[in-house]
């Protein structure tokens, strides 16, 4: 039977939910508020890690680069405690990246629904001629 999944593959799962916790509970950091790790992809050796995440309810360019850079100054700290929780030799290097494909999809969302409404209103409006 072969693997679903790669070693790479599981280590980055685990270290995504490790994360989430720890951002969670461990960050005190006011200005960090709703942050969400969408995927984590770990490089092949082990050494480095690319951590999306997405701001909730923060549409601000600068919001969102301040919140990477909390992050980021607090990914040695993060490290430490995976390091802790997790069952590994080594724990990959941190670096944090803004997700932006769920703004995109939202943006995306609502431009369906309307042009979804226009066609409707359209549809109607012929319907009635």
């Amino acid at each position: 039977m072969a693997k679903e999944y790669s070693r790479t593959q599981r280590i980055g799962d685990q270290i995504q939910r490790e994360l989430a916790m720890l951002i969670q509970r461990e960050i005190k950091d006011p200005r960090l508020a709703m942050v969400t790790i969408t995927a984590v992809e770990v490089s092949r050796d082990l050494a480095h890690a690319k951590v999306y995440t997405t701001v909730m309810s923060q549409d601000d360019s600068s919001q969102i680069a301040e919140s990477l850079d909390i992050l980021q100054d607090a990914a040695g700290f993060l490290r430490m405690q995976l390091g802790k929780a997790m069952k590994v030799r080594t724990v990959p290097q941190l670096h944090f990246h803004y997700d932006a494909s769920i703004r995109r999809g939202t943006e995306l969302s609502a431009l369906i629904e309307r042009a979804v409404a226009e066609d409707r209103s359209k549809h109607h409006d012929a319907s009635e001629d």
